[in-house]
């Protein structure tokens, strides 16, 4: 057995304290160290994930209604459904037709939406959905169903105004008119109506094109029609086109499409048309029109080629009436009497062609009642007529 001295002993505890202490502090320093980046990556952590949701929240604001979270979109559609739902309108109507024996009977005639724009019950719609009505029936928001009538109607912007008498004390929601002179493509629209008889069916999307000359069923052109791709069907037509306040800035009219059903073009008339439309409707029933006091027909190829006319389209003017603003403007009908059509009829050859108005080409009757569709009498246009194989300007006040 190996003996050891005092002093050796004293070296060794005190070696084996030094060697202790040191082990312990840097196992303390690695802890220290590992807390630390522990609690940097915590940190680090934390950052990135205020980051991702001031991001999130950001890109997709998230609004409270009824215990529920909407996007800013989703809330602005909603709110003008709820806004606007009631006022829209289901109108179905019925006509008289004959069967083999001549004995007349009465069927299911055409079926759209319709406008409340009044509290006493007057609602804008299109002409085609009421057209050659017997009975008119308009069905509200609470499935109560009322009869109709008819206070006027104008075909060459396909719109018209009934009314029904709501019972006393019920309080119609409206829909007002808004500015649609001001429309940009890109703009946000909204519609609603009645497609294929869902009541009430809203659909999204934005102004595809305005200013478009679009030529209706009815050989009318109705211009400055807006284009949308929101989705418009049979039923649709006569509902309101409404921006981002719920507000009317067109009436759903037609749409465009080799099936019949919506391809995203859609059109509907102005608002700036309809609140001209609606204000002669309701006072006179029609629309005061200025008109050129003259008896005029289409030109065509048989006709201009009997005549000897250089140019085979416009409106040919075939009598004047005498003492009226036409003929004080300078307008030319014509002299030489033909047989038109079935020999009933006589026309005049010989006149001017007038080929545009206020700058817009006339090519076809179409064309001439489409310029003339926003003039009041009074009004004072310019004619471009040819005559002699010359163009010759004319300024012409309207008539009645």
């Amino acid at each position: 057995m190996r003996l050891y001295t005092r002093g050796q002993l004293v070296c060794a505890v005190v070696f084996s304290i030094i060697v202790t202490s040191v082990g312990v502090g840097t196992i303390s320093l690695k802890i220290s160290k590992n807390n630390e980046s522990k609690k940097n990556d915590q940190e680090k952590q934390i950052q990135i994930e205020e980051i991702a949701t001031s991001e999130s929240e950001e890109k997709n604001t998230l609004l409270p209604v009824s215990n529920s979270y909407f996007t800013q979109d989703e809330l602005q559609n909603i709110n003008i459904y709820e806004k606007c739902n009631e006022a829209v309108v289901n109108i179905n109507t019925k006509v008289t037709t004959y069967d083999w024996f001549l004995e007349p009977y009465v069927q299911d005639g055409g079926s759209g939406s319709g406008s409340i724009i009044d509290k006493r019950g007057y609602i804008l719609t299109n002409v085609h959905v009421i057209q050659n009505a017997t009975i008119i029936y308009v069905s509200l928001f609470d499935g109560t169903q009322y009869e109709a009538k008819i206070v006027g109607q104008d075909l060459d912007s396909d719109l018209a105004v009934i009314k029904f008498d709501p019972p006393e004390g019920m309080d119609l929601k409206t829909i007002s008119f808004g500015d649609s002179t001001n429309l940009k493509v890109g703009q946000k629209v909204i519609a609603i109506g009645n497609p294929f008889g869902m009541e009430r069916t809203m659909t999204t999307g934005i102004v595809s094109g305005l200013g478009r000359p679009i030529q209706h069923s009815n050989k009318r052109i109705i211009r400055n029609m807006i284009q949308t791709d929101t989705a418009i069907n049979p039923g649709n037509s006569g509902g309101p086109l409404l921006n981002a306040e719920g507000k009317m800035i067109g009436i759903n009219t037609m749409i465009m499409s080799s099936s019949g059903n919506s391809a995203g073009v859609g059109f509907a008339v102005p608002s700036e048309t309809a609140v001209r439309v609606v204000s002669d409707l309701l006072k006179y029933g029609k629309v005061q029109r200025g008109v050129l006091d003259a008896k005029i027909l289409q030109l065509n190829r048989r006709i201009a080629q009997y005549a000897g006319l250089d140019i085979a389209s416009g409106i040919l003017v075939s009598e004047v009436d005498r003492g009226g603003n036409a003929e004080k403007a300078g307008l030319k009908g014509g002299t030489e009497a033909v047989y038109y059509g079935n020999r009933s009829s006589i026309i005049y050859l010989g006149g001017d062609v007038i080929t545009k108005i206020d700058g817009i080409k006339i090519a076809s009757l179409a064309d001439y009642y489409s310029a003339l569709e926003s003039k009041r009498p009074g009004d004072q246009i310019e004619v471009v007529v040819h005559r002699n194989r010359k163009d010759v300007k004319l300024k012409i006040t309207l008539s009645e």
